[in-house]
């Protein structure tokens, strides 16, 4: 079993400690020891990597993602005209890009097909490198509602609870419902509830006979309550989040994965720019809601976990970073928001036994940065300071792998 020693790196470990002049000690595929340079020695025959001047920060973790969409201007129409072959083969790529930008976990919560599941597999065989994979496969939605182009629709009780039980039969490790509207599909309001509160609650008690959590995509806070009401256990998006619904999140301990980026660049497109003037007109009409609810959550201290909606118009894979910037931008400190993407997004996943943070035990996702990322949360997304990103103890991307 190889051993491998980090030392005297700034380790920001995941659980809001940072300690200078560190030593991390990675022995096969988990962490052996942590600890400043004075307390850990390094064993014999390890190999030795000088962390001078670098940062050590568990594996990043995007808690919304799509794999299956490549970030066209009209990601509705690119979809439909591509085989499922060439679909898997785009996401199979996303995967790569969003690895090499040091994120080494990623939610996807919602592709055309059980595809996803067949990239989590050649990942995790080591056919082809991306990071972990917890993938809802299609996402459940009403008849006609948002997100029916990677969804499967369904109308009453016992339809869901049969859907959530073929989505977890194929390989589904969290369940998508989609309770309001949307940006995306033409017809849909974002303000309108989708689905009712008892088709929600059957999809949440299906999939928690199974030992699964249940993500609702809501913009809308009547869409949110009906959500949190049936037992759902994060809002995605929450852009028109009222007191009511910030109070039902905070009592019943749901998560908000706000998803800044998407907004900003389907609203940041020009006249022209190939996303339809209906997806455009309704992002530019909710921004500043979103970064009024963005920043009451943080003020009310509603348990935040990152993610970007990555594949969405203009919001590429491998720029996963960019979200973090903008949860700084509206109040976050650039601790709190690496919190949010490593420990906070570990818990919210149900993976936080594994990573998250950097403790013992705990298996050695990692990402090596030069820079000081307390100070300057921006040079996130600058891919020439990421030295090496570690999956399972095996660096997989940056030049430490090469």
């Amino acid at each position: 079993m190889k051993t491998l020693a980090i030392r005297s790196a700034r380790v920001i470990d995941g659980t809001g400690r940072t300690i200078e002049r560190a030593t991390v000690i990675i022995r096969g595929a988990t962490i052996a020891a942590v600890g400043s340079d004075r307390d850990i020695s390094i064993p014999r025959g390890a190999a030795k990597i000088d962390g001078r001047g670098l940062t050590l920060l568990p594996g990043l973790i995007d808690c919304h993602v799509h794999f299956c969409l490549g970030a066209e201007p009209d990601v509705v129409d690119a979809i439909a005209k591509e085989t499922p072959a060439l679909n898997l083969l785009k996401a199979s790529r996303a995967a790569r890009e969003t690895l090499e930008a040091g994120f080494t976990t990623v939610r996807d919560v919602g592709s055309r097909d059980h595809s996803i599941f067949t990239l989590q597999q050649a990942i995790e065989t080591g056919l082809v490198q991306g990071p972990r994979i917890v993938g809802a496969g299609l996402a459940i939605c009403m008849v006609g509602g948002h997100a029916r182009f990677i969804g499967q629709e369904v109308k009453g009780i016992k339809q869901v609870r049969s859907v959530v039980r073929e989505q977890i039969a194929a390989g589904a490790g969290v369940i998508k419902v989609i309770a309001s509207g949307g940006v995306l599909t033409p017809g849909t309001s974002p303000d309108q509830a989708q689905m009712t509160i008892e088709e929600i609650q059957a999809a949440v008690e299906e999939a928690q006979l199974a030992g699964r959590k249940v993500a609702a995509h809501a913009h809308g806070s009547s869409g949110m309550k009906n959500a949190i009401r049936a037992g759902v256990h994060s809002i995605e998006h929450a852009t028109l989040m009222d007191e009511e619904a910030a109070t039902l999140m905070k009592g019943h301990d749901v998560f908000m994965v706000p998803t800044l980026s998407a907004l900003a660049t389907t609203a940041s497109c020009r006249l022209g720019c190939g996303v339809p003037d209906s997806a455009r007109d309704k992002a530019k009409a909710m921004t500043k809601r979103h970064a009024v609810s963005f920043k009451n959550a943080l003020r009310d201290g509603i348990q935040i976990a990152m993610g970007t909606d990555a594949g969405t118009p203009f919001n590429f894979h491998g720029e996963n970073a960019q979200e973090l910037e903008r949860m700084v931008a509206f109040g976050m400190s650039p601790m709190q928001a690496i919190l949010a993407s490593t420990s906070s997004a570990a818990r919210l996943i149900g993976i936080q036994d594994q990573v998250g943070t950097i403790e013992k035990g705990k298996l050695a996702d990692l990402l090596l940065f030069e820079g000081n990322l307390l100070r300057h949360i921006e040079q996130l997304r600058d891919r020439d300071r990421i030295i090496g990103v570690m999956q399972a103890g095996r660096f997989v991307a940056g030049p430490l792998f090469r």
